[in-house]
């Protein structure tokens, strides 16, 4: 499933081609055509996302909810020629098109058309987003409340979604690795002090995925890549990491083994040296 940043990337792509505009809304493959008629021809206002949700408000008070899933993925492309409308590939549960840029929603989760009030319930249930300015509806005590509540252990707890959100499996097992916590200890046994280590390295690391589509979370690969956006430039970041995915390979920092384990169906990765549970 695509971590929160992904979601923040395409919102911005969404607004970058239709802000503003009254795009064409229909769905291919049928399975929307309700949903789209409401929308179709209609000012689209803003894209935003909230953790891994996504919604694309319109006029008339109607906003585009959509939760992609495991296996949903909406691309936006330039229209080549300007005016033509591309042929549909695959099954496309949703349509936006203009003269110069499409984009096609395929296998969402949830794709539905929902009032303001709706909006409001779905982002409530929702954690704090890392990538959400601080607010009263967006407080990072608010998941440290539940986190100290819980003897799920923090491994689970940064994973649930009504407990922070758009944080998924390579920003959790990351984040722990670099401040050294254990990710099989208990939720109820985190110091504040430790989760506002967690939340404030998400917020510094979150945003350079945003920009770059890439997650980084090598302090020297965010240094380097800090300088080339610095000079307008957008870099080709390598996709290296310090325990994902590398079971049995030596810790980056300590040189002791990288352990794993599945925890609640996902793949958990940490150091058996830096990361022990005292």
């Amino acid at each position: 499933m695509p971590e929160g940043h992904t979601l923040h990337r395409l919102a911005g792509a969404i607004d970058g081609a239709f802000g503003g505009t009254s795009p064409e809304v229909n769905s291919p493959q049928g399975r929307f055509a309700d949903g789209a008629g409401l929308l179709d021809g209609t000012v689209l206002e803003q894209s935003w996302a909230h953790g891994k949700l996504l919604f694309v408000d319109f006029a008339q008070g109607r906003t585009l909810y959509v939760h992609l899933g495991l296996i949903g993925k909406w691309f936006v492309l330039p229209v080549d020629p300007p005016g033509a409308e591309p042929a549909a590939t695959g099954a496309v549960r949703l349509r936006l098109l203009s003269d110069r840029h499409v984009a096609d929603l395929r296998g969402p989760m949830a794709c539905q058309v929902v009032d303001e009030a709706e909006v409001d319930r779905l982002v409530r249930r929702q954690g704090p987003d890392p990538l959400q300015p601080v607010s009263e509806l967006n407080d990072p005590e608010q998941a440290y409340a539940s986190i100290r509540r819980s003897g799920k252990t923090v491994a689970e707890l940064l994973m649930d979604q009504t407990v922070l959100a758009g944080v998924g499996n390579i920003y959790r097992c990351e984040v722990l690795w670099r401040h050294r916590l254990h990710p099989l200890r208990p939720g109820r046994s985190l110091k504040p002090a430790s989760w506002r280590l967690i939340w404030e390295d998400l917020v510094r690391l979150m945003p350079y995925g945003v920009r770059t589509g890439t997650i980084i979370t090598l302090d020297d690969v965010l240094e380097d890549t800090r300088a080339a956006l610095d000079r307008g430039e957008l870099p080709d970041v390598p996709r290296e990491f310090a325990v994902y995915q590398r079971t049995g390979m030596p810790c980056l920092r300590c040189g002791a083994t990288v352990r794993h384990k599945v925890v609640a169906g996902r793949n958990l990765f940490w150091c058996g040296g830096c990361q022990r549970r005292t």
